[in-house]
């Protein structure tokens, strides 16, 4: 068996932010992408569009990359995540029937309590992560990733039509809100501003629905991709530009892109699906019961600057302080096995 591990390397050791797979510059020559409500402010915003997972997002805006992940880590940054898959699993047997295609206990989660999961095949292979909700309003809701978007739409459906034919009491929504994540260490401080509920009473991985800026019917959930403090904010998509707009107006804001997301979710040393884990990973392979084989994903650390990756090596080799050699570009390097996360994580949790 492999596991996961992390390294460090010397800062000659150069690794692509992005998988250049999911993110290529926009072409006239390519396939139609699909742009979320915000994609006219991201322009208007100097957005650098790329195609992402069959959508056109932003990678940077006029800060660097590297400005704009010490800028997360520092103060708070603006990402639009619309392109992740949002769901809503109705009915009495909704629990029966998430628990039957996911790794977790979701009936003991409490009301508006959320867990990250994994939608597994009949071997164990990981077919993609996702968070899973139990709201207060008697449904879940599952955020999911867009590059699985078809399969793990038709999962859900095929497994709802198979309970409908046993007369189980089950159904299926897509939402087509947006989803904005305002992640750093003072994303609360911003968003308690327009908020009347205490945010003080809403630890890591709860949600409420609550009214943002004047915009009613904003699910806000207390998690991330950064490994920072912060908050995703399922909004209708005729408000998004105008609760985006309306965090901007404060100075700690600023967008960010999918560089930063990527480099600052290597750092605090979370998966990315289609890259570190897929089909052929068991959630204990991935450590998600949470190599040399090969490296996974990699980038300069603007945090630590020093280089990091994450990759799978024999079991031997995983013990933190081993020595490797990783070749890149056809170069050998030296690097060390590391603990993850890289940098630490800031998640908020009631005191």
């Amino acid at each position: 068996m492999q596991r996961v591990v992390s390294v460090v390397a010397h800062l000659g050791f150069r690794l692509q932010a992005l998988p250049p797979a999911l993110c290529r510059p926009l072409s006239c020559a390519q396939d139609v992408l699909r742009r979320t409500p915000l994609y006219d402010f991201h322009l208007a915003h100097g957005g650098k569009m790329v195609a992402f997972a069959g959508w056109s997002l932003p990678v940077q805006y006029r800060d660097s990359h590297t400005d704009s992940h010490l800028h997360t880590r520092q103060h708070c940054s603006l990402f639009d995540v619309s392109h992740m898959l949002q769901t809503k699993i109705f009915g009495s047997d909704r629990v029966k029937l998430m628990e039957s295609l996911v790794v977790g206990d979701i009936a003991e989660l409490r009301p508006n309590q959320g867990t990250l999961s994994l939608f597994t095949n009949e071997a164990g292979g990981i077919l993609d992560d996702l968070i899973v909700t139990n709201t207060s309003e008697g449904h879940l809701y599952v955020v999911s990733n867009a590059g699985c978007w078809e399969k793990d739409l038709a999962l859900m459906q095929d497994k709802v039509r198979e309970l409908q034919n046993q007369g189980r009491d089950v159904g299926l929504e897509v939402l087509d809100n947006a989803l904005l994540a305002l992640q750093g260490p003072t994303a609360a401080q911003v968003l308690q501003a327009s908020v009347a509920d205490d945010l003080k009473k809403l630890p890591f991985m709860t949600s409420a629905v609550m009214e943002v800026f004047g915009v009613s019917g904003c699910r806000v959930t207390r998690c991330g991709y950064t490994g920072e403090d912060g908050v995703e904010i399922s909004v209708p998509a005729a408000g998004a530009v105008h609760l985006a707009t309306a965090l901007l107006k404060n100075p700690e804001v600023r967008l960010a892109g999918l560089a930063a997301r990527d480099s600052l979710r290597l750092e605090a040393g979370l998966c990315l699906y289609g890259n570190d884990i897929d089909e052929h990973t068991t959630p204990v392979e991935g450590s998600l019961s949470w190599t040399l084989g090969t490296v996974t994903s990699g980038c300069p650390s603007p945090s630590l600057k020093k280089n990091v990756a994450m990759g799978y090596v024999p079991c031997e080799y995983s013990r933190p302080g081993t020595m490797l050699l990783v070749e890149v570009r056809r170069k050998q390097q030296i690097a060390v096995v590391s603990k993850m996360p890289f940098v630490p994580t800031n998640y908020y949790t009631l005191k």
